[in-house]
Protein backbone atom coordinates (compact mmCIF):
# COMPACT_ATOMS: atom_id res chain seq x y z
CA UNK A 1 0.00 0.00 0.00
CA UNK A 2 1.28 3.45 -0.90
CA UNK A 3 1.01 5.81 2.06
CA UNK A 4 0.24 9.42 1.21
CA UNK A 5 1.91 12.47 2.73
CA UNK A 6 -1.34 13.18 4.62
CA UNK A 7 -1.38 9.71 6.17
CA UNK A 8 2.32 9.84 7.04
CA UNK A 9 2.00 13.22 8.70
CA UNK A 10 -1.15 12.19 10.57
CA UNK A 11 0.62 9.18 12.07
CA UNK A 12 3.71 11.26 12.91
CA UNK A 13 1.55 13.83 14.72
CA UNK A 14 -0.40 11.20 16.64
CA UNK A 15 2.87 9.68 17.85
CA UNK A 16 4.34 13.06 18.74
CA UNK A 17 1.25 13.99 20.76
CA UNK A 18 1.22 10.65 22.59
CA UNK A 19 4.82 11.30 23.64
CA UNK A 20 3.72 14.51 25.37
CA UNK A 21 2.52 13.41 28.80
CA UNK A 22 -0.68 15.44 29.16
CA UNK A 23 -2.31 13.40 31.91
CA UNK A 24 -5.31 15.07 33.51
CA UNK A 25 -5.79 13.77 37.05
CA UNK A 26 -8.64 16.17 37.77
CA UNK A 27 -6.63 17.57 40.69
CA UNK A 28 -4.97 20.95 40.00
CA UNK A 29 -2.23 20.09 42.48
CA UNK A 30 -1.08 17.12 40.41
CA UNK A 31 -1.65 18.35 36.85
CA UNK A 32 1.50 19.56 35.13
CA UNK A 33 1.92 21.57 31.95
CA UNK A 34 1.36 18.73 29.51
CA UNK A 35 -1.80 20.17 27.98
CA UNK A 36 -0.05 23.47 27.26
CA UNK A 37 2.97 21.70 25.78
CA UNK A 38 0.65 19.74 23.51
CA UNK A 39 -1.23 22.91 22.58
CA UNK A 40 2.02 24.71 21.74
CA UNK A 41 3.04 21.78 19.54
CA UNK A 42 -0.26 22.06 17.65
CA UNK A 43 -0.04 25.85 17.44
CA UNK A 44 3.45 25.76 15.97
CA UNK A 45 2.49 23.18 13.33
CA UNK A 46 -0.51 25.33 12.32
CA UNK A 47 1.51 28.52 12.20
CA UNK A 48 4.05 26.86 9.91
CA UNK A 49 1.45 26.77 7.14
CA UNK A 50 0.01 30.22 7.78
CA UNK A 51 -2.89 29.78 10.19
CA UNK A 52 -3.86 32.53 12.59
CA UNK A 53 -4.16 30.68 15.88
CA UNK A 54 -5.73 31.48 19.23
CA UNK A 55 -3.99 29.95 22.24
CA UNK A 56 -6.37 30.09 25.20
CA UNK A 57 -4.80 29.33 28.60
CA UNK A 58 -7.22 30.25 31.41
CA UNK A 59 -5.01 28.50 33.97
CA UNK A 60 -1.27 27.80 33.75
CA UNK A 61 -0.69 24.52 31.96
CA UNK A 62 -4.31 24.22 30.73
CA UNK A 63 -4.13 25.56 27.16
CA UNK A 64 -6.33 24.99 24.12
CA UNK A 65 -5.82 26.06 20.49
CA UNK A 66 -8.41 27.23 17.95
CA UNK A 67 -7.88 28.12 14.27
CA UNK A 68 -10.26 28.79 11.37
CA UNK A 69 -10.00 27.99 7.66
CA UNK A 70 -12.45 30.09 5.57
CA UNK A 71 -14.77 28.22 3.22
CA UNK A 72 -16.17 29.07 -0.20
CA UNK A 73 -19.80 29.52 0.92
CA UNK A 74 -20.13 32.40 3.40
CA UNK A 75 -23.78 31.51 4.00
CA UNK A 76 -23.02 27.96 5.09
CA UNK A 77 -22.70 27.41 8.82
CA UNK A 78 -19.17 26.72 10.03
CA UNK A 79 -18.20 23.17 11.03
CA UNK A 80 -16.17 22.65 14.22
CA UNK A 81 -13.74 19.73 14.09
CA UNK A 82 -12.38 19.20 17.58
CA UNK A 83 -10.29 16.88 19.70
CA UNK A 84 -9.02 17.03 23.27
CA UNK A 85 -5.35 17.01 24.15
CA UNK A 86 -5.56 15.65 27.70
CA UNK A 87 -5.57 11.97 28.63
CA UNK A 88 -6.49 9.97 31.70
CA UNK A 89 -3.84 8.69 34.15
CA UNK A 90 -1.94 5.45 33.63
CA UNK A 91 -0.53 2.66 35.76
CA UNK A 92 2.63 2.02 33.78
CA UNK A 93 3.15 -1.41 35.37
CA UNK A 94 -0.08 -2.59 33.73
CA UNK A 95 1.21 -1.78 30.25
CA UNK A 96 3.06 -4.13 27.92
CA UNK A 97 4.62 -1.14 26.10
CA UNK A 98 5.49 2.33 27.48
CA UNK A 99 2.26 4.37 27.74
CA UNK A 100 3.95 7.50 26.38
CA UNK A 101 6.35 5.74 24.01
CA UNK A 102 4.05 5.73 20.95
CA UNK A 103 5.66 2.45 19.89
CA UNK A 104 4.38 0.41 16.95
CA UNK A 105 4.22 -3.38 17.29
CA UNK A 106 2.61 -5.77 14.83
CA UNK A 107 0.81 -2.94 13.07
CA UNK A 108 -0.57 -1.46 16.31
CA UNK A 109 0.27 1.96 17.71
CA UNK A 110 0.39 1.79 21.53
CA UNK A 111 0.05 4.70 23.90
CA UNK A 112 -2.25 6.69 26.13
CA UNK A 113 -4.44 8.68 23.77
CA UNK A 114 -4.06 6.31 20.82
CA UNK A 115 -7.87 6.15 20.69
CA UNK A 116 -8.93 8.71 23.32
CA UNK A 117 -8.20 10.89 21.45
CA UNK A 118 -4.82 11.98 20.19
CA UNK A 119 -5.47 9.88 17.10
CA UNK A 120 -8.11 12.37 15.93
CA UNK A 121 -6.04 15.35 17.08
CA UNK A 122 -3.17 14.15 14.88
CA UNK A 123 -5.50 13.55 11.93
CA UNK A 124 -7.07 17.01 12.24
CA UNK A 125 -3.70 18.69 12.50
CA UNK A 126 -2.42 16.91 9.39
CA UNK A 127 -5.61 17.71 7.46
CA UNK A 128 -5.55 21.37 8.46
CA UNK A 129 -1.97 21.63 7.20
CA UNK A 130 -2.67 19.72 3.99
CA UNK A 131 -5.65 21.93 3.11
CA UNK A 132 -3.57 25.06 3.65
CA UNK A 133 -0.54 23.79 1.73
CA UNK A 134 -2.57 22.43 -1.18
CA UNK A 135 -4.90 25.42 -1.45
CA UNK A 136 -8.00 23.34 -0.71
CA UNK A 137 -10.99 25.56 0.06
CA UNK A 138 -13.78 23.68 1.83
CA UNK A 139 -17.41 24.60 1.27
CA UNK A 140 -17.90 25.64 4.89
CA UNK A 141 -15.63 27.49 7.28
CA UNK A 142 -13.71 24.91 9.28
CA UNK A 143 -12.93 25.64 12.91
CA UNK A 144 -10.16 23.38 14.18
CA UNK A 145 -10.22 23.19 17.98
CA UNK A 146 -7.85 21.31 20.26
CA UNK A 147 -9.19 21.41 23.81
CA UNK A 148 -7.74 20.94 27.27
CA UNK A 149 -9.49 19.31 30.22
CA UNK A 150 -12.12 17.18 28.49
CA UNK A 151 -11.37 14.26 30.80
CA UNK A 152 -12.38 16.34 33.83
CA UNK A 153 -15.48 17.94 32.36
CA UNK A 154 -13.96 20.67 30.17
CA UNK A 155 -13.85 23.22 33.00
CA UNK A 156 -10.62 24.80 31.71
CA UNK A 157 -11.17 23.75 28.10
CA UNK A 158 -14.31 23.73 25.98
CA UNK A 159 -16.61 24.92 28.75
CA UNK A 160 -14.38 27.87 29.60
CA UNK A 161 -13.96 28.90 25.97
CA UNK A 162 -17.69 28.65 25.26
CA UNK A 163 -18.40 30.88 28.26
CA UNK A 164 -15.58 33.37 27.76
CA UNK A 165 -14.51 33.26 24.09
CA UNK A 166 -17.68 32.33 22.16
CA UNK A 167 -16.60 34.51 19.23
CA UNK A 168 -14.10 31.82 18.30
CA UNK A 169 -17.09 29.72 17.19
CA UNK A 170 -18.99 32.50 15.43
CA UNK A 171 -21.30 31.12 12.75
CA UNK A 172 -20.76 27.49 13.70
CA UNK A 173 -23.79 25.22 13.39
CA UNK A 174 -22.36 21.68 13.66
CA UNK A 175 -19.41 19.90 15.21
CA UNK A 176 -17.65 16.58 14.70
CA UNK A 177 -15.53 14.78 17.31
CA UNK A 178 -15.61 11.63 19.50
CA UNK A 179 -17.08 9.00 20.27
CA UNK A 180 -17.96 7.08 17.13
CA UNK A 181 -16.82 6.44 13.59
CA UNK A 182 -15.18 3.10 14.28
CA UNK A 183 -16.40 -0.02 12.57
CA UNK A 184 -18.50 -2.90 13.86
CA UNK A 185 -18.76 -6.13 11.87
CA UNK A 186 -21.74 -6.92 9.69
CA UNK A 187 -22.41 -10.25 7.92
CA UNK A 188 -20.51 -10.86 4.71
CA UNK A 189 -17.31 -9.04 5.71
CA UNK A 190 -19.13 -5.72 5.75
CA UNK A 191 -18.92 -2.98 8.38
CA UNK A 192 -21.17 -0.53 10.17
CA UNK A 193 -19.64 2.79 11.25
CA UNK A 194 -21.31 4.29 14.31
CA UNK A 195 -22.02 8.01 14.57
CA UNK A 196 -23.05 9.44 17.93
CA UNK A 197 -26.00 11.70 17.23
CA UNK A 198 -26.98 11.94 20.90
CA UNK A 199 -25.36 11.77 24.32
CA UNK A 200 -26.82 10.97 27.70
CA UNK A 201 -26.97 13.70 30.28
CA UNK A 202 -24.82 13.47 33.40
CA UNK A 203 -26.01 14.21 36.90
CA UNK A 204 -25.02 13.29 40.43
CA UNK A 205 -27.38 12.17 43.19
CA UNK A 206 -26.42 11.90 46.85
CA UNK A 207 -28.45 9.57 49.04
CA UNK A 208 -28.47 10.25 52.77
CA UNK A 209 -29.83 7.96 55.47
CA UNK A 210 -30.19 9.27 59.01
CA UNK A 211 -30.60 7.55 62.35
CA UNK A 212 -29.30 8.29 65.82
CA UNK A 213 -25.71 7.95 66.90
CA UNK A 214 -24.94 5.19 69.37
CA UNK A 215 -22.17 3.03 70.76
CA UNK A 216 -21.26 0.18 68.45
CA UNK A 217 -21.93 -2.34 71.22
CA UNK A 218 -25.64 -1.43 71.26
CA UNK A 219 -27.23 -2.09 67.84
CA UNK A 220 -30.05 0.27 66.86
CA UNK A 221 -33.17 -0.23 64.80
CA UNK A 222 -32.45 2.85 62.66
CA UNK A 223 -28.77 2.28 61.84
CA UNK A 224 -28.07 4.75 59.02
CA UNK A 225 -25.41 2.51 57.47
CA UNK A 226 -27.79 -0.44 57.23
CA UNK A 227 -30.58 1.66 55.76
CA UNK A 228 -28.24 3.22 53.23
CA UNK A 229 -26.89 -0.21 52.28
CA UNK A 230 -30.39 -1.44 51.54
CA UNK A 231 -31.00 1.56 49.29
CA UNK A 232 -27.72 1.04 47.44
CA UNK A 233 -28.51 -2.63 46.85
CA UNK A 234 -31.97 -1.69 45.57
CA UNK A 235 -30.43 0.71 43.07
CA UNK A 236 -27.88 -1.87 41.98
CA UNK A 237 -30.63 -4.36 41.27
CA UNK A 238 -33.01 -1.88 39.63
CA UNK A 239 -33.49 -1.81 35.86
CA UNK A 240 -34.87 1.45 34.55
CA UNK A 241 -37.49 0.94 31.83
CA UNK A 242 -36.62 0.81 28.15
CA UNK A 243 -36.89 4.20 26.43
CA UNK A 244 -36.90 4.42 22.64
CA UNK A 245 -35.43 7.78 21.67
CA UNK A 246 -35.26 9.07 18.09
CA UNK A 247 -31.60 8.06 17.97
CA UNK A 248 -32.05 4.56 19.36
CA UNK A 249 -34.96 3.97 17.00
CA UNK A 250 -32.78 4.99 14.06
CA UNK A 251 -29.99 2.67 15.23
CA UNK A 252 -32.37 -0.27 15.45
CA UNK A 253 -33.78 0.51 12.02
CA UNK A 254 -30.50 1.10 10.16
CA UNK A 255 -28.36 -1.55 11.85
CA UNK A 256 -31.16 -4.10 11.67
CA UNK A 257 -31.61 -3.49 7.96
CA UNK A 258 -27.85 -3.52 7.26
CA UNK A 259 -27.33 -6.75 9.20
CA UNK A 260 -30.31 -8.48 7.64
CA UNK A 261 -31.64 -9.22 11.15
CA UNK A 262 -34.32 -6.69 12.15
CA UNK A 263 -34.73 -5.89 15.83
CA UNK A 264 -38.32 -7.07 16.03
CA UNK A 265 -38.18 -9.44 19.00
CA UNK A 266 -39.97 -8.96 22.30
CA UNK A 267 -36.72 -8.74 24.29
CA UNK A 268 -34.41 -6.00 23.02
CA UNK A 269 -31.73 -6.84 25.60
CA UNK A 270 -31.44 -10.33 24.16
CA UNK A 271 -31.50 -9.05 20.57
CA UNK A 272 -28.65 -6.64 21.29
CA UNK A 273 -26.37 -9.47 22.39
CA UNK A 274 -25.66 -10.21 18.76
CA UNK A 275 -23.61 -7.00 18.74
CA UNK A 276 -20.94 -8.75 20.79
CA UNK A 277 -18.60 -6.39 22.63
CA UNK A 278 -20.67 -3.37 21.54
CA UNK A 279 -23.85 -4.70 23.20
CA UNK A 280 -23.18 -3.10 26.58
CA UNK A 281 -22.60 0.36 25.11
CA UNK A 282 -25.59 0.27 22.78
CA UNK A 283 -27.72 -1.22 25.54
CA UNK A 284 -26.73 1.53 27.96
CA UNK A 285 -28.17 3.99 25.45
CA UNK A 286 -31.63 2.46 25.70
CA UNK A 287 -32.18 3.07 29.44
CA UNK A 288 -31.40 5.58 32.13
CA UNK A 289 -28.79 4.27 34.57
CA UNK A 290 -27.65 4.96 38.12
CA UNK A 291 -24.36 3.59 39.45
CA UNK A 292 -23.36 3.87 43.14
CA UNK A 293 -19.75 5.08 43.15
CA UNK A 294 -18.88 6.61 46.56
CA UNK A 295 -19.95 5.51 50.05
CA UNK A 296 -19.38 7.64 53.15
CA UNK A 297 -20.24 6.61 56.70
CA UNK A 298 -18.73 6.79 60.16
CA UNK A 299 -15.17 7.31 61.23
CA UNK A 300 -14.72 4.98 64.19
CA UNK A 301 -15.40 1.28 64.49
CA UNK A 302 -17.20 1.53 67.82
CA UNK A 303 -19.52 4.40 66.86
CA UNK A 304 -22.77 3.93 64.95
CA UNK A 305 -22.94 7.13 62.88
CA UNK A 306 -25.99 9.35 62.74
CA UNK A 307 -25.79 9.60 58.96
CA UNK A 308 -24.49 7.69 55.96
CA UNK A 309 -24.41 8.76 52.33
CA UNK A 310 -23.83 7.37 48.85
CA UNK A 311 -23.03 9.19 45.62
CA UNK A 312 -24.58 7.98 42.40
CA UNK A 313 -23.43 8.58 38.84
CA UNK A 314 -26.72 9.00 36.97
CA UNK A 315 -26.85 8.99 33.17
CA UNK A 316 -30.02 10.40 31.70
CA UNK A 317 -31.57 9.94 28.26
CA UNK A 318 -32.87 12.98 26.35
CA UNK A 319 -36.10 14.25 27.88
CA UNK A 320 -35.93 11.89 30.85
CA UNK A 321 -34.71 14.19 33.65
CA UNK A 322 -37.93 14.35 35.66
CA UNK A 323 -38.75 10.68 35.09
CA UNK A 324 -35.36 9.59 36.44
CA UNK A 325 -35.78 11.62 39.62
CA UNK A 326 -39.21 10.22 40.28
CA UNK A 327 -38.16 6.63 39.56
CA UNK A 328 -35.05 6.85 41.73
CA UNK A 329 -37.01 8.30 44.65
CA UNK A 330 -39.43 5.39 44.40
CA UNK A 331 -36.61 2.84 44.40
CA UNK A 332 -34.85 4.18 47.52
CA UNK A 333 -37.99 4.89 49.55
CA UNK A 334 -39.29 7.78 51.61
CA UNK A 335 -36.78 7.46 54.45
CA UNK A 336 -33.76 8.20 52.24
CA UNK A 337 -33.09 11.82 51.29
CA UNK A 338 -31.98 12.44 47.70
CA UNK A 339 -30.03 15.57 46.69
CA UNK A 340 -29.23 16.32 43.05
CA UNK A 341 -26.22 18.21 41.67
CA UNK A 342 -23.94 18.61 38.62
CA UNK A 343 -26.69 18.49 36.05
CA UNK A 344 -25.35 18.38 32.47
CA UNK A 345 -28.31 17.91 30.13
CA UNK A 346 -28.45 15.29 27.43
CA UNK A 347 -28.01 16.39 23.82
CA UNK A 348 -29.62 15.00 20.69
CA UNK A 349 -28.84 16.16 17.16
CA UNK A 350 -30.96 15.42 14.07
CA UNK A 351 -30.47 11.91 12.71
CA UNK A 352 -31.46 13.03 9.22
CA UNK A 353 -29.10 16.02 8.88
CA UNK A 354 -27.30 16.47 5.53
CA UNK A 355 -23.99 16.04 7.38
CA UNK A 356 -24.81 12.34 7.83
CA UNK A 357 -25.02 11.98 4.05
CA UNK A 358 -21.55 13.51 3.85
CA UNK A 359 -20.28 10.98 6.40
CA UNK A 360 -21.82 8.14 4.41
CA UNK A 361 -20.34 9.36 1.12
CA UNK A 362 -16.89 9.66 2.70
CA UNK A 363 -17.11 6.13 4.10
CA UNK A 364 -18.41 4.74 0.82
CA UNK A 365 -15.42 6.20 -1.03
CA UNK A 366 -13.09 4.09 1.14
CA UNK A 367 -15.35 1.16 2.07
CA UNK A 368 -18.07 0.70 -0.59
CA UNK A 369 -20.15 -1.65 1.57
CA UNK A 370 -19.80 0.41 4.77
CA UNK A 371 -22.95 1.75 6.44
CA UNK A 372 -23.09 4.76 8.78
CA UNK A 373 -25.41 4.03 11.72
CA UNK A 374 -26.57 6.62 14.30
CA UNK A 375 -26.39 5.63 17.96
CA UNK A 376 -26.75 7.19 21.40
CA UNK A 377 -23.52 7.59 23.37
CA UNK A 378 -24.06 6.78 27.07
CA UNK A 379 -21.14 9.01 28.06
CA UNK A 380 -20.14 12.68 27.48
CA UNK A 381 -17.92 14.70 25.17
CA UNK A 382 -17.09 18.36 24.63
CA UNK A 383 -20.01 18.46 22.18
CA UNK A 384 -22.20 19.12 25.22
CA UNK A 385 -20.43 22.43 25.86
CA UNK A 386 -20.63 23.50 22.22
CA UNK A 387 -24.34 22.71 22.31
CA UNK A 388 -24.78 25.75 24.57
CA UNK A 389 -23.95 27.85 21.51
CA UNK A 390 -26.55 26.04 19.41
CA UNK A 391 -23.91 23.84 17.76
CA UNK A 392 -25.21 20.36 16.94
CA UNK A 393 -22.63 17.71 17.76
CA UNK A 394 -21.81 14.40 16.09
CA UNK A 395 -19.32 11.79 17.26
CA UNK A 396 -17.41 10.37 14.31
CA UNK A 397 -13.70 9.47 14.33
CA UNK A 398 -13.56 7.06 11.37
CA UNK A 399 -11.53 3.93 12.08
CA UNK A 400 -11.78 0.75 10.03
CA UNK A 401 -10.66 -1.99 12.40
CA UNK A 402 -10.61 -5.81 12.40
CA UNK A 403 -13.91 -7.46 13.31
CA UNK A 404 -12.62 -8.59 16.71
CA UNK A 405 -11.04 -5.26 17.68
CA UNK A 406 -13.05 -3.54 20.44
CA UNK A 407 -12.49 0.19 20.04
CA UNK A 408 -14.83 0.93 22.96
CA UNK A 409 -12.61 -1.25 25.12
CA UNK A 410 -9.55 0.91 24.42
CA UNK A 411 -10.92 3.97 26.22
CA UNK A 412 -9.03 4.51 29.50
CA UNK A 413 -7.58 0.98 29.30
CA UNK A 414 -4.05 -0.32 29.79
CA UNK A 415 -2.24 -1.03 26.50
CA UNK A 416 -4.52 1.42 24.70
CA UNK A 417 -3.81 0.97 21.01
CA UNK A 418 -5.07 1.57 17.50
CA UNK A 419 -4.18 -0.13 14.20
CA UNK A 420 -1.85 2.03 12.13
CA UNK A 421 -3.96 1.29 9.04
CA UNK A 422 -6.98 2.66 10.92
CA UNK A 423 -5.17 5.98 11.45
CA UNK A 424 -4.46 6.17 7.72
CA UNK A 425 -8.10 5.34 6.97
CA UNK A 426 -9.32 7.95 9.44
CA UNK A 427 -7.15 10.66 7.91
CA UNK A 428 -8.44 9.94 4.41
CA UNK A 429 -12.11 9.77 5.39
CA UNK A 430 -11.98 12.82 7.66
CA UNK A 431 -10.30 14.86 4.93
CA UNK A 432 -13.18 14.02 2.60
CA UNK A 433 -15.74 14.96 5.25
CA UNK A 434 -14.16 18.32 6.01
CA UNK A 435 -13.67 19.15 2.35
CA UNK A 436 -17.20 18.25 1.27
CA UNK A 437 -19.33 19.12 4.32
Amino acid sequence: MTVSDLETEALDFVRALIRIDSVNTGDPATIGDGETRAALFVQERLREVGYETHLVEPWPGRASVVARLPGSDPDAGALVAHAHLDVVPVEATDWTHPPFGAEIHDGMLYGRGAVDMKDFAGMLLAIARAFRRDGIVPRRDLIFAFFADEEAGGVWGARWIVQNRPELFAGATEAISEVGGFSLPLPGDRRAYLVATAEKGVTTATLTARGHAAHGSRPTDDNAVVRLARAVVAIGEHRFPLVRTATSERFLEVYGRASGQPFDGDDLDVDLQRLGFAASVIGAGTRNTASPTVLTAGGKANVIPAAASATLDVRVLPGQGEAVRAQLAEVVGDDIAVAWARDIPAIESPVDAPLLDVLQDAITAEDPDGTVVPYLLPASTDNKHLARLGIRGYGFVPLRVPADFDVFGQFHAADERVPVDAVYFGARVTARILRDA
